[in-house]
């Protein structure tokens, strides 16, 4: 887990929870703002995720030849 993941995790909680109050506060653009920011922060994640999965794919096929 790097910094980028780290972050990424950060912002899917800081949009769960922007999300709950803006919905708990008939807040629309809260609400809104909290699941943007929970897409962001997946999206981050994913992409990190995948960027791992490519660099021990490169260094196992490394390790074979």
């Amino acid at each position: 887990m790097d910094k980028n993941e780290v972050k990424g995790i950060g912002k899917q909680i800081k949009g769960a929870v922007k999300d709950a109050v803006g919905g708990a506060t008939n807040d629309t653009q809260t609400q809104v703002e909290g699941k943007i920011d929970k897409a962001v922060g997946k999206a981050q994640k994913n992409y990190d995720d995948a960027k791992e999965e490519l660099r021990d794919r490169r260094d196992r096929l490394a390790d074979k030849v």
